[in-house]
């Protein structure tokens, strides 16, 4: 850490910002995972102190105090154990996140803008940065699909356990006679490939198609032509970006959506584990589902791999589902560890 703060401190080194971004958010990684340790390791022997000038004293309240700070200590100590499950050569970047809206249309639509909007609030709450890429609206309300840029220290590897079909139980707002529907979503998320570079010949291997912007900006985003959208000639993946002013901005984030989205490709092709994990996402329709939100009859929040409930559904949507995604990272944990004992069986 300390020679990425001595190259940050060099004559320079703002001189180029997309390198300077990247060491930024480099040493912002090893940050996150070094002063929650030091912070840790500060608190237990401030708690090591209070518990014995209780016991010296025989204060009771000193020692309930204790009691209750060791209590947050252990909850902490768990979540950072946590994170050292999230160990593979992309956990810790950026990513694209992705929601798209299911069968059902305006129904559909609006539980996907729901989704967009309870990630949003989890990004807030987590000290993640997150830009739309790329929106369709819904024709009457919500969103039928979203691509946000995700940016924080092990955004992909803790979003990658949101990846899946996500299901709504309610009573219809749109609907006169005040039915119970079931609607769909599903969320999806790709590394940014920082450090891995995919060869592609952008002239002979890309189609590259123009057209305006239609979501809400100043004239430059929607009276011209700077959205880009990109086609991988040889197996028909297709990126747009619309969310820049100038198509040079447009058509670079393209460039780098595509490049990981090829790299997935390669490693979905070749590793057999992710081609499987990447297909949790299945069809965006019933029973494939990941998790379940259900706010009629009852209230529950079911995750259907994890089995974790939640009857607290309002805080689910706003924002607090970081418990889903440490049950999820148990579950990973505990799957891998079984996996050297079925080979032996």
């Amino acid at each position: 850490m300390a020679a990425i703060e001595q190259k940050m401190s060099a004559p320079g080194f703002w001189d180029n910002g997309e390198s300077a971004r990247g060491v930024v958010e480099k040493l912002k990684t090893l940050k996150s995972v070094i002063d929650p340790v030091n912070d840790l390791l500060k608190r237990l022997g401030d708690l090591r102190a209070m518990n014995e000038l209780g016991v010296e004293a025989g204060d009771q309240a000193t020692l309930a105090e204790a009691a209750a700070e060791a209590a947050k200590f252990a909850a902490e100590l768990e979540r950072l154990e946590l994170r050292t499950l999230l160990s593979g050569p992309l956990d810790a970047g950026n990513c694209y996140f992705s929601i798209h809206a299911g069968a059902g249309g305006t129904e559909s639509c609006d539980w996907a803008e729901m989704l967009l909007r309870m990630y949003l609030r989890y990004f807030e709450r987590n000290g993640f940065e997150a830009s739309e890429i790329d929106r369709v609206d819904g024709e009457e309300a919500g969103v039928r699909s979203v691509t946000l840029h995700v940016r924080g220290p092990y955004a992909y590897g803790y979003l990658s356990c949101e990846r899946g079909p996500h299901r709504l139980v309610r009573i219809s707002p749109y609907d006169a006679n005040k039915r119970r529907h079931t609607s769909f979503a599903a969320a999806d998320v790709l590394p940014e490939l920082a450090d891995i570079e995919i060869a592609v010949d952008w002239d002979k291997d890309v189609r590259e198609d123009t057209y305006r912007s239609g979501g809400a900006g100043g004239q430059n985003v929607n009276k011209v032509s700077s959205a880009i959208r990109l086609t991988h000639l040889a197996t028909g993946i297709v990126v747009q970006c619309q969310n820049e002013r100038s198509q040079h901005q447009n058509r670079a984030e393209a460039r780098k959506m595509l490049q990981a989205k090829l790299y997935q490709h390669e490693q979905a092709k070749r590793d057999a584990e992710l081609a499987k994990m990447y297909g949790q996402k299945g069809e965006i329709a019933f029973g494939h589902q990941i998790r379940s939100y259900v706010l009629y009859p009852y209230q529950l929040v079911r995750d259907e791999r994890t089995e974790l409930k939640a009857t607290n559904t309002a805080d689910v949507l706003d924002g607090q589902v970081q418990p889903f995604i440490d049950a999820m990272l148990r579950l990973r944990l505990k799957q891998n560890s079984a996996k050297p004992a079925e080979g032996g069986a």
